[in-house]
């Protein structure tokens, strides 16, 4: 059987402070006529990434409500994640010559994953490329089947994007983060738009003392006494933490005794990382003032929740973004973001809520410099990124969008 991820329900009530009473008594209409259904959720990793992220949230909400959710993990080793991340690179456009063996490797552990969820389930919801082919050999096997693609599909090689078809259209419903992301050409009788979302009380996202967002700065080798930039992403060259370490030195030039830290995930499902970890290891070398943070070193969720709290700007420079959770977690903490231009980073802010988009490394750099020298404007950035996370990407908005979804597919089924 597949892996089963262990996690527990968790009352929708504990969020009506947050969020108020209305949206959570519109969570429970919405979710009455679903309860007792059985919904399975796919996908690679448990950790590592923003899909991990959120169903470490939502499943236990599901449960909380009354519906039997399960987390489910594909099982496949280092050859299969090699195949897939760079077919997850090539589906956002990055050149890409798909092989016969790649082909094989992929369509092999495809199969043999679909023969391992034997459970019977109403809804199956599979996250991204890596388990997409399951529903093409595992059959309709009774229950109504969602794709959910979390990366920007904008301008797919096409090469790839032709081989991924005769599986996504198997689906009963191709669900994207933004119109935009559906690739050029796809036709489907059921496309949907859902935004991601976080989740605020999350060990990354619970408010925490500021005090102890200074103590675990230290404890990590931040002196809370000079200004801090930080940017927490994948170690990967969309995310381009190259370009992040450009900026720290243009900026350090004008702000003498500026520290810079990346904190990063690595995961088992991406075996491109460690090559960009040596990198940016032997780039580093010798600037005691820049620190690459990560789970290596026991770095975790409350770590990033901290960092992104005590930085004076997080900076997201991602190429590609399927949407970018780390700006909405910084916003959340009133920290003010720099970040690209890119994917679904502008649906989460625009000048003058949350910080600056930017489309280069000196732009990059002037606004982080500006944001340094205004600490007021910064600290109503801030504020005003906080409160548009809480009325449009919270987790509960994004479990009111799936249940609507999950909803609309049993009427059609019946």
């Amino acid at each position: 059987m597949l892996e089963l991820v262990d996690v527990g329900p968790r009352p929708l009530k504990q969020y009506e402070p947050i969020v108020g009473e209305e949206v959570v008594e519109e969570i429970r209409e919405l979710a009455a006529p679903l309860k007792g259904a059985r919904i399975a959720q796919i996908n690679a990793t448990t950790y590592g990434g923003g899909v991990s992220e959120l169903l470490r949230s939502i499943v236990p909400l599901y449960r909380g409500l009354g519906i039997e959710c399960d987390w489910k993990i594909i099982s496949a080793g280092p050859k299969f994640f090699t195949v897939t991340k760079a077919l997850h690179n090539a589906l956002q456009g990055a050149p890409y010559e798909l092989r016969e063996a790649a082909r094989e490797r992929y369509l092999m552990a495809s199969t043999y994953n679909a023969q391992l969820l034997e459970a019977e389930y109403d809804f199956i919801i599979v996250h991204d490329p890596q388990p997409a082919a399951m529903r093409y050999f595992k059959g309709r096997a009774g229950a109504r089947w969602i794709w959910r693609c979390h990366i920007d599909t904008s301008e797919p090689n096409e090469a790839v994007l032709e081989f991924m078809l005769p599986f996504l259209l198997e689906y009963d419903a191709l669900v994207f983060t933004m119109d935009h992301f559906v690739p050029p050409g796809l036709e489907h009788q059921r496309l949907a738009t859902i935004v991601p979302a976080i989740d605020p009380l999350s060990p990354k996202n619970m408010a925490l003392d500021g005090g102890i967002c200074d103590e675990i700065g230290a404890w990590r080798g931040i002196d809370p006494n000079r200004p801090l930039v930080t940017q927490v992403s994948r170690f990967d060259p969309w995310k381009d933490p190259m370009g992040v370490i450009d900026v720290y030195r243009l900026v350090r030039k004008e702000v003498p005794g500026l520290q810079l830290a990346l904190l990063s995930t690595i995961a088992h499902d991406d075996p491109e990382v460690w090559d960009m970890y040596k990198i940016l290891v032997d780039e580093v070398r010798g600037d005691d003032d820049i620190h690459l943070l990560t789970n290596l070193i026991g770095v975790g969720d409350v770590e990033v929740n901290a960092f992104q709290d005590c930085s004076d700007v997080v900076i997201q420079k991602s190429i590609r973004e399927g949407f970018g959770l780390v700006v909405s977690e910084t916003m959340w903490k009133e920290t003010p973001v720099v970040a690209n231009r890119s994917g679904g980073i502008p649906l989460q802010m625009g000048d003058g809520v949350g910080g600056f988009l930017v489309d280069n490394t000196e732009e990059c750099a002037e606004q982080t410099l500006y944001l340094l020298r205004h600490r007021d404007e910064a600290r109503t950035l801030g504020l005003a990124g906080r409160e548009r996370v809480r009325q449009r990407f919270l987790i509960t908005r994004l479990l009111a969008d799936e249940l609507r979804l999950v909803s609309s597919l049993a009427l059609r089924s019946t």
